[in-house]
């Protein structure tokens, strides 16, 4: 296996880490402890389940890693089909995970605003309300993030329909793909109440280029760097 078969292995892992980090986070963890429309509620949720919390963030810490573990091993696995195309698109998964991270800190404050419960509620209450605005501006804060990942993912795909030991079909899709999260991220600031659930189908796109990846993407040959 050459270097290029192995940032094809490595970058297929990866997506499939993340595949089934954020979702148990953001599917399981997080709708157990947090209710919107209750900020007492989720402040004693979070309070009393703090391990719990914990993990949630941790999950998602696990994949800003391996955000950028991909972003270098998709340049890796990509560079002989356009290197400066290549490079730019990576600095664009790169900025993605730095903005997250940048999100991600204001879970970090929720975390220690529900550490000292009794000592806080004798100062004031309004500390539901402060919790509960930190976790929105994670929300908003992340969902910004991801205008950054589906230009990535724009670039990406065509960086793979540009390369010929790639099949073009997933270059059209990851394509999709990123118009797809372009369009989500455009919905939640300007078009908040306009309901595009079907635009989440065209999310797949990722995840079928990773289980090419995985299957047949570090077995790519006759590639030279």
């Amino acid at each position: 296996m050459n270097h290029i078969q192995r940032a094809g292995l490595i970058s297929g892992i990866g997506i499939l880490i993340m595949v089934l980090t954020v979702p148990v986070a953001e599917f399981v963890i997080f709708p157990k402890l947090i209710d919107y429309s209750n900020a007492e509620a989720t402040f004693h949720n979070i309070q009393e389940h703090h391990g719990l919390f914990t993990m949630g963030i941790f999950l998602h810490l696990i994949t800003l890693i391996c955000d950028v573990v991909v972003a270098w091993s998709l340049y890796i696995f990509l560079k002989p089909s356009h290197k400066q195309l290549s490079q730019l698109t990576a600095a664009f998964r790169m900025v993605f995970a730095v903005v997250t991270l940048a999100a991600l800190l204001n879970l970090i404050t929720v975390l220690n605003l529900t550490a000292n419960q009794e000592y806080l509620l004798t100062l004031d209450t309004t500390i539901y309300t402060e919790v509960l605005l930190t976790l929105k501006n994670f929300q908003l804060q992340w969902g910004f993030a991801f205008s950054f990942f589906g230009s990535y993912l724009i670039l990406l795909g065509v960086l793979v329909y540009k390369a010929t030991y790639i099949p073009k079909l997933f270059g059209i899709l990851l394509i999709i793909a990123g118009a797809g999260y372009l369009v989500d991220t455009l919905k939640t600031f300007f078009f908040p109440s306009l309901n595009l659930d079907y635009v989440m189908i065209t999310f797949f796109g990722e995840l079928v280029f990773m289980l090419w990846l995985l299957i047949k993407g570090w077995r790519v040959k006759g590639v030279e760097d």
